[in-house]
C-alpha cells in the first residue's frame, strides 16, 4: 500500500509545519527549505531547516537537519516506517540520505527542476539499482512553497543589483 492509500494522513496538516520551518531559515536569510520527520504514529521526531550559509556547512540541508535530529531521538541510524515532509524535491545528496537511512514515504511541496531528485532531473530514491525505495508524494502545498521560493530569491536579486549599483555610484 502506498502512502495515496491511506485516507488517515493529513499530509497538509505536516506540510504545514515543514513550512514553519521553512520561514526559520528564511528569516536568517536561508533558501526557505524546511522539513520534518514523522514517525508512523503521526508524531513529528525530527525537524530541519537549511543552515548551510550560516552555518558554512553545505550539509546542513532542512532533510539533512531533520534526519540527523529523528535518528538521535529514536537512537539508530535507521528511519523505518517514517515519513519525511520537505518543502522542496531533495538534492541529490539528500536522496541519497533518505535511501541509506530507510525513510518509507517522502511528500515533497515544490519541485527542484535544476537538482531534483525525486523524479524532476534524478530519481535516485526510486532507483532500480539502490536497495530501498522510497515512496513519494509530490505537490503537497506545491503553490504556497513554491511562491515562498520564488519571492526569496527575486528579493536576493533584487538585492543584489541594489548592491552592485551602489558599487557602481562610488566609484
Amino acid at each position: 500500500m502506498t502512502i495515496n492509500q491511506q485516507p488517515s494522513i493529513d499530509h497538509e496538516h505536516y506540510m504545514k509545519l515543514a513550512i514553519e520551518q521553512a520561514l526559520k531559515a528564511q528569516d536568517i536569510g536561508e533558501v526557505p527549505v524546511g522539513a520534518i520527520v514523522v514517525d508512523n504514529q503521526g508524531e513529528v521526531i525530527g525537524k530541519g531547516f537549511n543552515q548551510c550559509i550560516t552555518m558554512h556547512d553545505p550539509s546542513l540541508h532542512a532533510e539533512m537537519v531533520a534526519v540527523r535530529e529523528a535518528c538521535k531521538r529514536v537512537n539508530n541510524y535507521r528511519l523505518v516506517n517514517t515519513s519525511l515532509y520537505v518543502t522542496l524535491e531533495p538534492c541529490s545528496m539528500c536522496a541519497g540520505l533518505l535511501v541509506h537511512s530507510r525513510i518509507k514515504n517522502l511528500i515533497f511541496a515544490a519541485t527542484d527542476l535544476k537538482t531534483g531528485a525525486a523524479g524532476s532531473v534524478i530519481n535516485l530514491v526510486q532507483h532500480d539499482m539502490l536497495n530501498h525505495k522510497v515512496n513519494v508524494i509530490d505537490g503537497v502545498l506545491s503553490n504556497e512553497c513554491s511562491g515562498m521560493l520564488s519571492t526569496f530569491f527575486a528579493m536576493r536579486r533584487d538585492e543584489k543589483k541594489k548592491l552592485k549599483a551602489l558599487k557602481k555610484a562610488a566609484n
